[in-house]
């Protein structure tokens, strides 16, 4: 039947149903979670909700594709995995499976520094499905020095082709589900590898034992110095910042409130986008994640501004129900999503995707000057 769909199916919402009938459940809380009352949390779904996309016709063309360029490397979609924490939570093959599905679908992972398998044998397990699979590692600058030292060249001699330095962490945000739930260390077994040998005593199991602490611009100048790596500063929201950070030489930013980890009152991420790509006026790219779910999600944060966004929950909850398979199987339907909507917004190409497509749902949008109401 034309038009039948032969792809996996993009079911965002049923898939955490589903991982959480399988999770025990203070890692479901662990994951789902976000800080105080949880409203950044969820504000970074409703404010994609509040948004429409005015799609253009008749452009011609049955040409289409979603390539991007993003700091030297072409990507096949405007869409990574984001950092996220201790994926042996929802699978016992952890990272490992994350990276295995990512490289498989050629998707760019960000690996985390509190991961539970070591940057390494991440990287290695990516480029084992494919040779040029982009690896990026994330990185909490630590109080000491030599402990941050030690982690960068662990991400360089393991492959990895950025940093990305989350800078939204002075404190811990109040994760009120893990304070409910006494969830404080990780089950036996278990450990945030990268830290191993790094911190005194046994290996690091506790869900906080890597340090967040108030670093500053000086700090970042430092790592400049220490890497030739790209620096990508994670967790920036307010223009100021954004400008000051393209000033201070780095490569990237990526627009995110942690996924609501951090401070409740932050706005969603989406909401941020505009005046941050205002501020950097392309200057440097420009990625963004948080409650990103579906296709047009994509297409509204490149139309505001990304060339890319990055997606982190879904990605464990098809972890916890599918392993590998489920992971690659979001990826693709999540990709295969977004080329529908970039097809129904009349775009051949990622770049096609505009500012004046974007318009509040339910509201009037302002007609171009000199364009008659009905």
């Amino acid at each position: 039947m034309t038009g039948a769909r032969t792809g996996p199916v993009h079911d965002p919402a049923g898939a955490e149903r589903r991982a959480r009938a399988q999770l025990r459940p203070e890692h479901y809380d662990f994951i789902a979670g976000g800080a105080g009352e949880e409203t950044a949390l969820r504000e970074n779904e409703d404010a994609f909700g509040r948004l429409a996309l005015l799609p253009r016709v008749l452009r011609g063309g049955a040409e289409r594709g979603t390539r991007v360029g993003v700091l030297g490397r072409e990507w096949a979609a405007p869409l990574f995995v984001s950092p996220t924490a201790f994926h042996r939570l929802a699978h016992p093959d952890g990272e490992l499976a994350t990276a295995r599905a990512a490289a498989a679908t050629g998707t760019p992972l960000i690996t985390g520094m509190a991961a539970t398998t070591a940057v390494a044998d991440v990287v290695a397990a990516a480029r084992a499905r494919d040779p040029e699979a982009v690896v990026w590692f994330q990185l909490y600058l630590q109080p000491e020095h030599e402990v941050t030292t030690a982690l960068v060249r662990r991400a360089e001699r393991a492959g990895c082709s950025a940093l990305v330095v989350t800078v939204d962490s002075p404190v811990f945000g109040t994760r009120t589900r893990d304070l409910r739930n006494g969830f404080h260390d990780l089950p036996p077994g278990l450990a945030a590898e990268n830290m191993r040998d790094l911190l005194p005593g046994a290996a690091p199991g506790g869900t906080r034992d890597i340090a967040m602490w108030p670093a500053g611009w000086d700090d970042l100048r430092r790592l400049r110095d220490l890497t030739d790596l790209p620096l990508v500063l994670k967790g920036v929201l307010h223009p100021a910042d954004a400008r000051t950070a393209v000033e201070q030489g780095v490569d990237a930013l990526l627009v995110s409130n942690h996924g609501g980890r951090q401070l409740d009152a932050a706005p969603a991420s989406v909401e941020a986008l505009p005046a941050v790509a205002e501020a950097v006026a392309g200057r440097v790219p420009l990625l963004m994640d948080g409650g990103v779910r579906r296709g047009s999600d994509v297409a509204l944060a490149l139309a505001l501004g990304a060339v890319a966004a990055g997606v982190g929950r879904p990605v464990l909850w098809a972890l916890a129900t599918g392993g590998e398979d489920g992971v690659a199987q979001m990826l693709t339907a999540l990709r295969e999503d977004f080329d529908r909507v970039l097809a129904l917004c009349g775009g051949h190409r990622p770049e096609d995707l505009t500012a004046d497509q974007v318009v509040p749902r339910g509201l009037p949008h302002r007609r171009p000057e000199g364009e008659r109401a009905w």
